[in-house]
């Protein structure tokens, strides 16, 4: 597994969130989930622009292995979907951690990053 870029933070449902420079969270697959995954077919945001809260499904993707739900880790207002993936899905498998994001948030609070898990945690956590 390539390591987790330790500018962002990760849920235990293999989502990471990173906070950019306009105040918006970034929200992804990792590495981790992609490798489990293999070859993602299809992503799919099941809400539009909106609230979200914390643990709540936004959306899911298919594999040639698997369906798997993505989760939101914050609370927050969906303001952006990564529309490419609708016509490009590889590009999860190709560079999850940057062209391959999947939705932006504008958190309600940011704090509530730091209650997800650091690069370090979530590496231990897959290692497990």
């Amino acid at each position: 597994m390539a390591a987790a870029p330790t500018d962002r933070r990760y849920s235990t449902s293999h989502e990471w969130h990173k906070l950019e420079e306009d105040g918006l969270v970034s929200i992804g697959l990792t590495q981790f989930a992609v490798d489990e995954l293999t070859d993602i077919t299809y992503v799919e945001v099941s809400q539009g622009e909106g609230p979200v809260k914390a643990g709540e499904a936004i959306g899911e993707v298919e594999s040639v292995k698997a369906t798997s739900d993505i989760y939101c880790g914050i609370d927050g207002t969906l303001v952006a979907v990564n529309e490419r993936l609708a016509e490009h899905p590889e590009l999860l498998n190709e560079d999850p951690f940057a062209e391959g994001w999947i939705v932006k948030v504008k958190p309600d609070d940011p704090a509530q990053l730091d209650a997800l898990l650091s690069a370090e945690d979530y590496e231990k956590q897959c290692a497990g």
